[in-house]
């Protein structure tokens, strides 16, 4: 079984199977530090057979954060800075104790910064490439809550992107943080509209200076944040990215998005994960947890369904045959996965709602061929429950985030020491949906 085999990244790090744990929303630390919580929810899936943690994400400043309790790279002095190391170097030692590698996700929300979250005053802008406000639709509601929690973001100078203390710098240095702390690597977060995404897309990305006015040059901050990362680590630290695939809702084309991968393998990264949306569109929420026709579960055609993004990862494993491809969106069950990576669609498979769920899915299930049979090795989870009032809100982003906000509650319940509730479907409950 190809899911079990062991695989090496271009940096040589070796995975030992190909199920990654990906990175999801866990707003469990009020500090900005990764505390003992993060130690005790990573103890979970450290324990759990996965080839691969990512956690979840760290933002690179503590100015702008996508929510009030991120895990930040912090400025402090050097007597707090000892606990703050201390803290990373507990939770890189944690998530790794069984031999998994770990890397961290490192980002910045750019214009997805509410007005609530972050160090900047109440008054202060949220940043972006260009000042391009968040569209979440045309209801005088929809437009008055983007300008009430969000604004129009304000477009950042040369000096402030590539200048000392900038958001490259700022990007180096959370994995040098990384780096020193005992992590494997970090993964730049490009997708799901935050700042390297907004910097990447022509619809957000409106300038005609070194970091706009052509795909090349949209991608040229994420160029040299990978060589910056470089000269502070090794050649051994893995530096993945998260990318969005092109989809319809976008004014992004394939020929663009494939030139900008072209130049990011060239630059030396060692593997792309797939995904999409963003908060104007939030791709990367609509997963079907259930599985819809489980007689037909060791067919091909459930098999390929399972994944939101996997035919654009075929479209970029034509144009790159040797790249580390991962995706993540759907996948539900043994089947589906292996068929991926059988198909050569992807090398890595990226689990994340089921994880939250049954941290050791891959040792329990997946990989456990001896005790799971193919038919049994599958998790559909029980649709999320919206409450009505939230239907109610006539702001769809809203009830895409009660669901993400609902499996990040499952992570501070691992963190507080709890197993997280088990809401998988039943087979007779299945059959329903």
């Amino acid at each position: 079984m190809l899911l079990s085999e062991e695989i090496t990244l271009p940096c040589g790090l070796r995975l030992p199977n190909r199920l990654c744990k990906a990175a999801m929303a866990e707003s469990m630390s009020p500090s900005h530090i990764p505390d003992k919580r993060h130690a005790r929810a990573y103890e979970d899936w450290a324990d759990g057979g996965w080839g691969l943690i990512l956690t979840g994400n760290v933002q690179i400043g503590d100015t702008y954060l996508g929510t009030p309790e991120d895990v930040a790279i912090l400025k402090r002095p050097s007597a707090a800075a000892k606990e703050i190391k201390d803290c990373w170097n507990v939770w890189a030692s944690t998530c790794q104790r069984n031999g998994t590698p770990a890397i961290v996700q490192i980002n910045h929300p750019g214009r997805q910064s509410p007005f609530w979250c972050g160090r900047r005053s109440f008054f202060a802008k949220t940043i972006a490439p260009s000042p391009v406000e968040l569209n979440l639709g045309s209801s005088v509601v929809e437009r008055y809550a983007v300008s009430f929690v969000f604004g129009t973001p304000r477009e950042l100078t040369i000096e402030e992107i590539s200048g000392e203390g900038g958001i490259i710098d700022q990007y180096v240095e959370a994995a040098k943080v990384s780096f020193d702390a005992g992590f494997k690597g970090v993964q730049l977060h490009g997708a799901h509209g935050y700042l390297l995404t907004q910097f990447l897309s022509p619809r957000t990305n409106l300038r005609t200076d070194e970091f706009g006015g052509s795909s090349a040059k949209r991608a040229e901050i994420v160029l040299r944040i990978i060589h910056g990362i470089r000269k502070v680590t090794n050649r051994e630290f893995c530096i993945g990215i998260k990318m969005n695939s092109v989809d319809a809702s976008t004014s992004d084309s394939v020929s663009d998005v494939l030139e900008q991968i072209k130049l990011i393998v060239e630059a030396g990264i060692d593997f792309i994960e797939i995904s999409g949306g963003t908060y104007e569109n939030a791709l990367m929420t609509r997963v079907t947890d259930a599985l819809p026709d489980p007689d037909s579960a060791a067919t091909k055609k459930t098999a390929a369904r399972e994944s939101f993004f996997l035919e654009f990862a075929k479209t970029v494993r034509d144009t790159f045959p040797n790249l580390i491809l991962m995706v993540t969106g759907g996948f539900r069950s043994r089947v589906g996965m292996e068929e991926a990576i059988t198909s050569g669609a992807c090398d890595l498979i990226g689990i994340g709602r089921p994880s939250a769920v049954l941290p050791k899915l891959p040792k329990e299930i997946i990989l456990n061929t001896e005790e799971v049979s193919d038919e049994e090795a599958h998790v559909a989870l029980t649709p999320v429950q919206i409450p009505f009032l939230v239907w109610m809100i006539p702001i769809k982003q809203v009830g895409a985030g009660f669901q993400t906000e609902y499996y990040g509650q499952q992570i501070r319940r691992m963190g507080n020491g709890l197993r997280p509730r088990d809401t998988r479907l039943r087979a007779s409950e299945m059959g329903r949906l």
